[in-house]
């Protein structure tokens, strides 16, 4: 889930339950030939709804193919999917679900493999990110059809950065270093999270662990968060908190309100930050001092690093989240064949234009134009309260750094085939304990390894 729907999607109910799914007596699968197929959608805040709306309706007066939406709230997703497959009484399409639930959809047998791999094959594999696609297949088969992601980043002081003389902070080593280097009275040289029980945490920190080679689980299933990869990454993350970062614990609010203070020089956010910290969301205004004069200066004294490298990691990482659409099982093929595509073709930029930053399209372009979805992308208007777009606010070459980060996106669980772990793990949130036992310095980093590594098999093991 992205930072910004741990705030607010939790206020929301469902738009409509499941029971409003069925489009008529002959249909016990949500959709026949005749009447409108069904599209859930986990994109659940009412603006987006009407912004999906209103590509249903285009699609519908292109092809004359009826579309009834259904807004499923994501915490309800696995129960009502749950439901809705016992009663015979699937959607056709489903839309913005995460790795984790295509995974579950796979799991039990209901992701419509084939009308996604035709979905791929129309479009031209080759106009999607390699990376993304790697990440909705499983073998052979093509379990989702990747649209759109978001990503943790590092984001850093350039000018402060510049002063001291430093480089990027792209390795472990290097941010250590420049935390060590700007910390001083007013300035904690990095924030980031730490609260126990918050899925924000536990992002954080596996944007930090993947660089170093630490994983959950192994492709046999085995946890493996006690491993030397992992407990070097918490004593590292300990490390930098303890010593370099602001007192008491932080969340998904207070990262973000230290370094739009100008009280940190480093921070870990999601993509989501961009629109608010170039001054374009009233109620998460940038305050720091350059800031009363220039709303947007942080947007222009901000570089971002995509992917860390620790010292036991083979490559750099980042945490990301891909979002994808699926036909089901149960789907009407070519009906559902042909939503997809628009979604993804003619409809593509107004979908990712709902929240840019948070939509990054991993369909670049089209055969004709390999990067045309990209270049237009960085175009299109972020912010709530003012709107511009983000090429008006950030270099040429933090917007190249989100889209070549994409190439290094991984996650915890997923190409393992351990979506059901990964999401049970976010119920009980064993890891985020384990951050905040070792950056509040009441655990030793193995100790807090190991506990979390119990905690996981036990959740494993009630999977079962």
């Amino acid at each position: 889930m992205t930072t910004r729907a741990v705030r607010t999607v939790a206020t929301l109910a469902a738009v409509v339950t499941v029971a409003a799914c069925g489009s008529g007596e002959d249909n016990d699968a949500g959709a026949s030939s005749d009447g409108p197929i069904v599209v859930w959608t986990t994109d659940t805040l009412p603006d987006r709804v009407a912004a999906t709306e209103a590509i249903i309706d285009d699609f519908t007066d292109a092809t004359g193919i009826e579309v009834e939406l259904v807004g499923v709230a994501e915490d309800q997703f696995n129960q009502l999917l749950t439901s809705a497959a016992a009663a015979g009484d699937l959607p056709d399409v489903i839309g913005s679900i995460s790795l984790a639930a295509v995974r579950t959809l796979a799991a039990n047998e209901l992701a419509g493999t084939d009308i996604n791999a035709a979905v791929i094959e129309s479009l031209g594999a080759a106009t999607f990110n390699e990376r993304a696609l790697e990440m909705t297949r499983d073998g052979d088969q093509q379990l989702a059809v990747p649209s759109e992601s978001w990503a943790q980043l590092l984001y850093y002081r350039t000018d402060l950065f510049e002063d001291a003389g430093l480089d990027a902070p792209q390795t472990y080593e290097d941010v250590l270093a420049a935390a060590q280097a700007l910390d001083e009275q007013g300035l904690a040289g990095f924030v980031g999270a730490t609260t126990p029980g918050a899925a924000f945490t536990q992002q954080t920190f596996e944007h930090i662990a993947l660089g170093n080679g630490c994983q959950m689980v192994d492709e046999a299933g085995t946890v493996l968060f006690d491993s030397p990869q992992c407990v070097q990454a918490l004593e590292f993350y300990g490390d930098l908190v303890q010593n370099h970062s602001v007192a008491g614990g932080q969340d998904v609010d207070t990262v973000r309100a230290s370094y739009f203070a100008g009280q940190a020089a480093m921070f870990i956010w999601s993509t989501f930050v961009l629109d608010e910290m170039a001054g374009l969301r009233d109620d998460a205004m940038p305050s720091c001092d350059e800031c009363e004069d220039d709303p947007a200066y942080l947007a222009a004294n901000t570089g971002i690093v995509p992917a860390i490298q620790g010292p036991d990691g083979t490559a750099p990482a980042q945490f990301g989240e891909i979002t994808s659409w699926t036909a089901t099982v149960d789907a009407s093929p070519e009906p559902a064949r042909q939503f997809i595509e628009y979604v993804l073709s003619d409809g593509y930029l107004d979908w990712v234009g709902i929240a840019p930053e948070g939509k990054f399209p991993v369909r670049e372009g089209t055969a004709d134009n390999p990067t045309e979805y990209v270049d237009a992308w960085q175009t299109l208007p972020v912010g709530v309260d003012t709107k511009a777009p983000l090429d008006e606010h950030y270099p040429p070459e933090v917007l190249e750094a989100l889209r070549d980060g994409l190439s290094d996106l991984n996650r915890w669980g997923i190409t393992q085939g351990q979506g059901d772990l990964v999401g049970a793990s976010l119920g009980e949130l064993p890891v985020a304990q384990a951050v905040s036992d070792v950056t509040s310095g009441s655990a030793e980093p193995e100790a807090a390894a190991k506990q979390a590594a119990d905690a996981l098999r036990e959740i494993q093991d009630s999977l079962r």
